[in-house]
């Protein structure tokens, strides 16, 4: 008998996240418990319930998820999971800054089910899995984008969650309906935020969290 890991797959895809189990179900030689998250959100939620996940599972292109802004806030706030990315964009600029920001690996949504049964496998087992690089992988993170990840990185799992609404355009009062909270809470998330992204309107905001999207880095 194998160890037992508990793995999340976070993709708003149903049919992806339903390859990813079928993929990790079996060829493992471990016993695996899958949960399932569609968005940062629900992600979020099941991480305020428990941190001692194994593995998280983590698709770049998500709502709410803003590129390599979910990665930073897992690497910030949750250090001791691992975190592999998935993408369909498979430029080695992507992965590059997938590690920058802290992955453990990149899984492209192109690879063989022995692939992804591989790349988990050497994660799990306590190392690293990255395609073979490309010529023109793109050059270190640019200040810019070390000051804005460490930003995002202070921030409380809450406040980036009310961010990712205020980015999506929600009022402070849609935002207290939302999260169940009162509208002056919000306001003073809003002014929290402010001050650790160094901003003075949501616009600002919305652009700084924006500035994280995976467009950036594939036109590095």
């Amino acid at each position: 008998m194998g160890p037992t890991y508990d793995i999340l797959i976070v993709d708003d895809h149903p049919l992806f996240r339903s390859a990813l189990r079928q993929a990790l179900s079996s060829g493992l030689d471990a016993t695996v418990a899958l949960t399932e998250a569609g968005s940062i959100a629900e992600l979020q939620s099941m991480l305020d319930v428990r941190t001692d996940w194994d593995l998280v599972l983590l698709d770049l292109n998500m709502p709410g998820a803003y590129g390599f802004s979910g990665l930073v806030l897992l690497r910030s706030q949750y250090p001791q999971i691992p975190v592999v990315v998935i993408s369909a964009q498979e430029e080695a600029a992507v992965y590059k800054r997938a590690r920058d920001f802290g992955a453990s690996g990149f899984i492209p949504k192109s690879s063989t089910l022995e692939g992804i049964q591989q790349a988990v496998r050497d994660v799990l087992e306590g190392g690293l899995s990255w395609p073979l690089q490309q010529p023109g992988d793109g050059g270190p993170l640019s200040l810019e984008e070390q000051a804005i990840s460490a930003q995002l990185a202070s921030l409380t799992p809450q406040q980036f969650r009310v961010l990712t609404m205020v980015c999506d355009g929600l009022l402070n009062k849609q935002i207290a309906y939302e999260l169940n909270v009162s509208e002056a809470t919000i306001k003073a998330h809003v002014t929290a935020i402010f001050r650790k992204l160094n901003v003075r309107t949501r616009t600002q905001a919305a652009l700084a969290l924006q500035h994280m999207e995976l467009a950036k880095a594939s036109h590095q």
